[in-house]
């Protein structure tokens, strides 16, 4: 049930980061940021009778924690994207935040079948992939300068999962309404502070209302299968797989092209899964 919760959120967390591309061609990114923060929050708060549970101080410590990470996370990486090379942020990003969960679980004692470290290996490969829409060239004419931003994003986006993973598994989704206020306050504060604009057009509302949802329901959804006793170097790496229904997404509704090592990516993405899923 952990594997299955974990690649569910990574497709949602794809289709959350699609309608949030699309929304900020159309606003402020820092606008589509709280907005769709302060969205999810709603949805969440409605879930809670259902998925919540109780929670001491440490819980909302861990998801408080992990809401500033990630919120870290969104304004470096859209920073990067803004000034560097996307071909190259992209899937270095996605590859770090995949591999800082594998690393943190397998240092805390982890286990994993060798069908398993394969497919860890593979899905790690394959985020790489998917993300190259430019190129695997540019990965490797990218300067430190430019690697750097995607390194921190990509860390950061990794230590969000790690925090998440620490929740007690009887708290249910509570935690993360302490990660979307940090979350959605940080940003907000970060806005104001360099008189950033907040507005959203009423066209986008829409697109950033879905992507609010969206990505709440990836978070909990991860949260969950963290919960359910899956391996922090298993959910994790998993998760981290979110480029891919972007990509999907992007081929289906904007009609853009697949290249060569994206093709690729997809393939040995969903041979990584198998491999994560075959018992030992």
């Amino acid at each position: 049930m952990a594997v299955v919760l974990a690649l569910a959120s990574a497709v949602v967390y794809g289709a959350s980061d699609f309608l949030g591309g699309l929304s900020s061609r159309r606003a402020s990114v820092f606008g589509v940021v709280v907005l769709s923060q302060a969205v999810g929050l709603l949805a969440l708060l409605v879930l809670l009778p259902w998925l919540g549970g109780p929670v001491q101080p440490a819980d909302l410590a861990w998801g408080a924690a992990a809401g500033l990470a990630g919120a870290a996370g969104l304004v470096v990486f859209f920073r990067a994207l803004a000034s560097g090379v996307m071909s190259v942020v992209a899937p270095v990003t996605a590859v770090t935040a995949a591999a800082v969960p594998v690393l943190v679980g397998l240092a805390s004692g982890d286990s994993v079948t060798a069908w398993a470290a394969v497919g860890i290996a593979l899905a790690l490969v394959a985020v790489v992939l998917v993300s190259a829409d430019g190129g695997l060239s540019a990965l490797r004419t990218a300067r430190p300068a430019s690697l750097l931003p995607a390194l921190v994003a990509g860390a950061a986006f990794g230590v969000f999962f790690v925090l998440l993973d620490r929740i007690s598994a009887d708290a249910g989704l509570t935690p993360l309404v302490a990660a979307r206020v940090v979350s959605a306050a940080f940003v907000a504060g970060l806005a104001l502070v360099g008189r950033q604009s907040l507005r959203v057009p009423r066209p986008a509302l829409p697109l950033v209302a879905a992507s609010g949802v969206g990505d709440m329901s990836a978070n909990a959804l991860f949260l969950l299968a963290t919960q359910q006793g899956g391996a922090l170097a298993i959910t994790g790496v998993l998760a981290s797989l979110y480029p891919v229904s972007t990509v999907v997404l992007a081929q289906l509704v904007l009609r853009e092209r697949l290249g060569g090592a994206q093709v690729a990516g997809l393939v040995t993405a969903v041979a990584a899964v198998v491999l994560i899923t075959l018992p030992g």
